[in-house]
């Protein structure tokens, strides 16, 4: 029974919301048209093509810059001889727990041809306020690419420890350049993962909401993501629209997601790992090194000491003004109050903790019961369990959004409206991250206790519950994490399903944003951003004392 309900609920997570969405927008009173697509691109300031390429230029923009910066830190980490490279792998983590819609803004506030810090101090030397503009396609890419660059130097990260240096080392004594070494033998060994990296990053660009449209809508660069906003904020509501436009981005990730597949097929050409064991040796850089870490300074004050000054400084701020001595001195706390006084902010911190570690949770415990059927079982057709519990993450989070809008919409529960649809639209999103987790920790694990445990007569779910929950705890608990801090930073979805009382800490963040209110906006984000460092650090402590114990 909890096999075939974990497949059923599996299924309805993945398929029903798609279901509709895809009646609601090619069905109108029974019968198949386009009228939604001919409505939603029949004007030039929304046609197609336009908002095509606005988005496809700026997921491609943004790709390209991140994949040149996380892969070139992960390299310097892990193959170079560059110092402190225990502190450059934490500090690029930092931007992870920084929630993509406190990031933007706080770019707004450094780089605004209005307001910005940067524009502010150059003023004097340059003869004018506005040499640096954010609200442009290439600020939009710029920033966007420093959001995605921890993800891409995680992935690489990974690819350039597991590759063996022998080849790159043999290169070097046949007189080989370290431009020739890094272009025909370490880029050509990592192609799967960089390929994939690449991929992984298109399609975010192209579901990203926050960039563009805090960054994008004001100055009128319409990407698919903030359409589909406007058009769901905007009177009358056009559901048929919003579906148009939803179905049109999913064709773009749809087909990125098939051609990462293809490739990873291909992995076992580019494997150099075996049995056989080896150490990497770093590379010297010589009187590079210091090039090197001049270089990564400046990247880390760029994507994570100026963002977090600047919301620490407004954060203390009553009123937002550019940095003097005058502003210094103002300097309060009453933001902070604010912050753990409000019942509105203690109410979204409430309810962003409480969904991102429930849906952690459910997530984790079913997708680990799926990924038993996957990688366990001998089940026919268990290789369709895999797809459905990976096919939402082909679906952007604002055009889930809109599909569990549509679905709850139809269907007569009473959960719209309330913290069940947010949940809901959670375990649907991350539902593909935790069955990735839980099956790559599956497959480590020899089948033999589980059949020990059967044979001496425990149950299935005794087995699952007492021998292989420990056994892969590790995997559990890092896909834990990831699921918690993605969703504690979630807007996209929560954007369009939340409602008065429902609001969680990216939709509080959102709409003091647009009520002008960025001091507080800053403390809130600031507290957040601690309470997930101390939650990462909770969860690691406790994992500690779980799963296999080694005695030395």
């Amino acid at each position: 029974m909890v096999l075939v309900g974990v497949t059923l609920v599996v299924a309805y997570l993945a398929v029903v919301p798609l279901g509709y969405l895809l009646w609601n927008t090619f069905v109108i009173d029974g019968s198949l048209t386009l009228q939604n697509f001919r409505s939603a691109y029949s004007t030039d300031a929304f046609g197609l093509w336009r908002m095509s390429f606005n988005s496809l230029q700026f997921a491609l923009g943004s790709t390209a810059l991140s994949i040149v910066i996380g892969t070139s830190i992960a390299y310097l980490t892990v193959r170079t001889d560059v110092p402190l490279r225990e502190f450059i792998f934490a500090a690029s983590l930092v931007p992870l727990i920084i929630p993509g819609v406190l990031n933007t803004i706080a770019w707004i506030f450094i780089a605004s041809p209005q307001i910005g810090w940067v524009n502010y101090l150059l003023a004097p030397l340059v003869g004018r306020d506005d040499l640096i503009n954010i609200f442009s396609m290439p600020g939009m890419i710029f920033v966007e690419a420093l959001n995605q660059a921890p993800l891409v130097f995680l992935l690489m990260y990974a690819a350039f420890r597991s590759m063996d240096p022998s080849l790159e080392e043999s290169a070097y004594m046949s007189g080989a350049s370290f431009g020739t070494v890094v272009r025909r033998i370490t880029l050509p060994l990592v192609k799967p993962t960089l390929f994939a990296s690449i991929l992984i990053m298109l399609v975010l660009g192209l579901e990203a909401f926050e960039t563009p449209a805090l960054l994008g809508m004001p100055s009128g660069i319409w990407v698919f993501t903030s359409r589909i906003y406007r058009v769901l904020r905007q009177f009358p509501v056009m559901y048929g629209e919003a579906g148009a436009y939803s179905i049109t981005l999913l064709i773009f990730t749809t087909a990125g997601v098939f051609w990462q597949s293809r490739l990873n097929r291909r992995g076992k050409s580019f494997q150099t790992v075996t049995g056989k064991g080896f150490r990497p040796a770093p590379m010297r850089l010589g009187q590079w090194r210091w090039v090197a870490t001049t270089g990564l300074a400046i990247y880390f004050f760029v994507a994570v000491v100026m963002p977090l000054l600047v919301l620490l400084y407004m954060s203390f701020q009553p009123y937002y003004t550019a940095p003097t001595a005058e502003s210094f001195a103002r300097w309060t706390l009453a933001n902070y109050r604010y912050t753990f006084s409000s019942d509105s902010v203690v109410g979204a911190l409430t309810n962003s903790l409480l969904l991102s570690i429930t849906a952690a949770t459910a997530i984790m415990l079913l997708m680990t019961v799926a990924a038993w059927l996957v990688v366990r079982s001998q089940l026919r057709g268990r290789w369709l369990i895999d797809n459905l519990a990976f096919l939402p993450i082909t679906v952007p989070g604002l055009v889930m959004g809109v599909a569990l809008l549509i679905v709850y919409l139809r269907i007569p529960l009473p959960i719209y409206g309330s913290l069940w649809i947010l949940f809901i639209a959670y375990c649907t999103r991350y539902m593909p991250y935790g069955m990735r987790y839980a099956a790559s920790a599956m497959y480590q694990i020899a089948t033999e206790l589980e059949e020990s445990a059967q044979t001496s007569g425990a149950s299935w779910l005794q087995t699952f519950r007492r021998i292989l929950l420990p056994l892969i705890a590790p995997g559990f608990l890092a896909g834990w994490i990831y699921i918690v801090m993605a969703a504690v930073r979630e807007l996209s979805s929560s954007i369009l399903l939340y409602s008065p009382g429902t609001e969680v800490l990216g939709v509080y963040l959102w709409e003091q944003w647009e009520n002008g209110r960025v001091t507080e906006l800053a403390a809130a984000g600031i507290v957040l951003m601690l309470m997930l460092v101390a939650l990462v650090i909770v969860a690691r402590k406790l994992g500690a004392n779980v799963g296999v114990q080694q005695n030395n």
